[in-house]
């Protein structure tokens, strides 16, 4: 039994063009890939910082309106104020010593 010899396998300078066409595609692939990466890294920093901003904003907004939430009750029951302060004070008091 003797084998044929295969005659339409392409021959070796016409493969290593095909490797490095390959290979040039991969890196150009690559560097296309790494552009769009660091695009949406720098939108998504963008956007987390503008996110920070608006959290911090928002916080500050709701500690003045707590503050002066917080005035208006003290200054329309201000014996109620100094009772409930004054009970705060004991419970720590007792509970720090134990």
């Amino acid at each position: 039994m003797a084998r044929e010899p295969i005659t339409d396998l392409p021959d070796y300078a016409t493969l290593m063009a095909d490797l490095a066409a390959l290979r040039a595609e991969v890196s150009r692939l690559a560097s296309e890939t790494y552009a769009k990466a660091s695009e949406s890294k720098d939108a998504m920093a963008d956007g987390m910082g503008q996110a920070m901003h608006d959290a911090r904003a928002y916080a500050g907004r709701k500690s003045h309106e707590a503050d002066a939430n917080l005035h208006q009750a003290v200054t329309a029951n201000p014996y109620l104020a100094l009772g409930i302060a004054a009970g705060i004070g004991l419970l720590l008091g007792a509970l720090t010593r134990r």
